[in-house]
């Protein structure tokens, strides 16, 4: 399995991010959008991401802001929330995805969590030739606001059953898409899932959903 610290140029800035790719040949390469105040550290989309890899899927952590821009955030938050800055940032992963040799045309998986899920479906709104799966792990779909309708990749909206503002906000913009989705309620777990066996039971769906959907892109 390869494992390497990458640097991934976003206009003017250049995010730090941790690219995997397991030996063999690989289908896909899920792209991580962590949530707000969050980085490509989260222990909680790290254990994504290597269940993910175990099942034979390319991962990329990535950071969705500059060291000076978390410093910002961190004492203002008014980064976490420009849905369109999050998601410019990782159209230009993406695209840099397209050139890298060894993962250029290969399809592309979004994993969004809390806002990131938002920036990772305007995103594949932006990149439909591109993106071809979304997962959303206690998201903010919301606030994608009108590019939901446009988002033409296939949904799965992961959310905590005990978690229940969100889980509304999520089922409200379920409404709003046109294209499969599946909103997958985790019982009894709360917003960061750390009940005993619920982000095993996130990862496994995910999982799920990502092999069926990027193996077959054109679906």
């Amino acid at each position: 399995m390869n494992s390497e610290a990458v640097t991934v140029p976003a206009g003017e800035v250049a995010l730090a991010g941790d690219l995997v790719v397991p030996g063999g040949e690989v289908p896909a390469v899920v792209l991580f959008a962590h949530g707000s105040g969050s980085s490509r550290h989260s222990p909680r989309n790290r254990a994504v991401a290597e269940a993910l890899n175990r099942v034979g899927l390319g991962t990329l952590l990535l950071d969705l802001l500059s060291e000076r821009e978390e410093y910002e955030d961190a004492a203002t938050g008014r980064h976490r929330f420009d849905i369109g800055l999050l998601a410019g940032r990782l159209v230009a992963a993406v695209d840099w995805l397209e050139r890298r040799r060894g993962t250029e045309g290969l399809p592309v998986g979004l994993f969004g969590a809390s806002t990131g899920a938002a920036a990772a479906l305007v995103a594949a709104a932006e990149r439909p030739g591109r993106v071809y799966a979304v997962v959303s792990r206690g998201g903010r779909p919301d606030l994608a606001g009108d590019w939901l309708p446009r988002v033409e990749a296939p949904v799965l909206l992961i959310v905590g059953g005990a978690d229940e503002t969100v889980l509304g906000l999520n089922e409200d913009a379920a409404a709003r898409l046109s294209v499969p989705y599946r909103l997958h309620v985790v019982p009894n777990a709360t917003h960061l899932f750390p009940e005993p066996g619920a982000l095993e039971e996130v990862a496994e769906a995910a999982g799920g959903w990502f092999r069926e959907r990027l193996a077959q892109p054109s679906g």
